[in-house]
């Protein structure tokens, strides 16, 4: 089983690829049922405040529809605003101090809840905590929830977790993110042994690990240097500095656009590579792949088209036009939300509320019977397959 048939098999292949037309498909569809939900709840909203409303009986005004005036957001508001939001938890995970892959996995978690979620339904700065408390969790870096909660303003514990079962459903409790970051650290390492004359390349290339190190003194410079390499040791610094600059395209930009969802991990960190240092980038393909190969022209122009989406990145640092722009999004968001799902805390208490007293538990009394006779069930097949008890021994 090859590399890439493994990756197949993971829910970040089979359930978070996508093509260009298919993603902004979702997007579309998903924005169009979160308006038709938000004036729905208004309606509902406005009729319930007329009934109780003693002036209005036998009243023969007809009573106005709020929902025809509600201006909801756009898809390309929502992903701006979401982008924002992705923005501020890099920035939150960075001043406490999580690691990469913490901060990556929660800006994904985003990411993938808004693909069926609106911002309009459940406002991203309430996702973004529960998002990022949830990464250290799934990456194994354990942090309080009191701890973490008191180092975000107005912040309370039931806040980070109140969402964090609609987050686990947004995302289909497939909580694996492949990220490019640990690829990028082993094609570093293997460029580094091939300039120090210790490397080997791949099936069907025929140059020697000499012949290869002489070859990566002859590079062209990249675009930023107009000076060559001229013995090994400088080859090993301009791969440092090219690994420096790819490493943080995986960490910014890679974060913040699509790339995710239309490409796999190793192209990204290739793409990355690319926008560092594209001659030593095409060296490295060429090592992997024979130069003669029809898979050279299709994988050097899907790294380009990954390379030109991650130098569309946003910036981490929104400059004041950006802001400004956000603030009116914020602002039309405040009076297009769902009135319905607000207040999550609310809604997390009284479904607990609910779920006391109907069994053992919190469960229905259909349901722990049901669980009874599958676990009988499994009891019995395992006899099957490992035989019967054995009896004990009597004295």
């Amino acid at each position: 089983m090859t590399e890439d048939d493994i990756y197949r098999t993971s829910t970040q292949y089979r359930l978070w690829s996508f093509t260009r037309e298919s993603l902004a498909s979702l997007r579309s569809t998903t924005n169009a049922s979160a308006a038709d939900g938000v004036r729905a709840a208004i309606r509902s909203q406005h009729v319930g405040q007329a009934g109780s409303d003693p002036a209005r009986e036998g009243s023969n005004d007809k009573p106005s529809d709020p929902a025809k005036e509600v201006d909801c957001l756009t898809v390309e508001e929502e992903q701006k605003l979401v982008g924002f939001y992705c923005v501020k938890a890099m920035q939150f995970a960075d001043f406490c101090e999580f690691p990469t892959n913490v901060k990556a996995t929660a800006v994904q978690y985003l990411k993938r809840f808004y693909l069926s979620n609106s911002p309009m339904t459940y406002h991203p700065k309430e996702m973004m905590a529960a998002a990022l408390f949830l990464s250290t969790k799934t990456e194994n870096h354990y942090t309080s929830l009191r701890s973490f909660a008191s180092k975000l303003p107005k912040t309370t514990p039931e806040s980070v977790v109140a969402p964090e079962f609609l987050l686990t459903q947004g995302l289909r409790f497939t909580f694996d993110v492949r990220h490019p970051h640990r690829g990028l650290e082993g094609g570093i390492m293997e460029l580094l042994g091939l300039a120090q004359g210790k490397g080997q390349a791949g099936p069907g290339i025929k140059q020697s690990s000499e012949q290869l190190q002489k070859e990566m003194v002859d590079i062209e410079p990249a675009k930023e240097s107009s000076k060559k390499a001229r013995s090994a040791d400088e080859v090993v610094r301009r791969i440092q500095v090219a690994h420096g600059k790819a490493k943080e395209v995986g960490k910014s930009s890679a974060l913040l656009t699509d790339a995710y969802f239309l490409y796999t991990p190793s192209q990204i960190w290739l793409s990355s590579l690319f926008l560092a240092d594209e001659p030593l980038a095409r060296f490295y393909i060429n090592t992997k792949i024979p130069t003669t190969s029809t898979l050279t022209p299709k994988l050097i122009s899907t790294l380009q088209s990954c390379a030109e989406l991650l130098r569309s990145s946003a910036s981490a640092n929104p400059g004041e036009a950006e802001i400004k722009a956000l603030t009116r999004i914020d602002k039309k968001l405040f009076k297009c939300r769902n009135p319905d799902k607000v207040d999550l805390v609310g809604i997390n208490k009284a479904q607990k509320r609910d779920s006391k007293g109907a069994g053992e538990n919190g469960l229905d009394e259909r349901v722990i019977k049901k669980r009874k006779l599958e676990r009988e069930k499994s009891e019995k097949e395992a006899e099957g397959i490992f035989g019967p008890t054995l009896a004990k021994e009597t004295n």
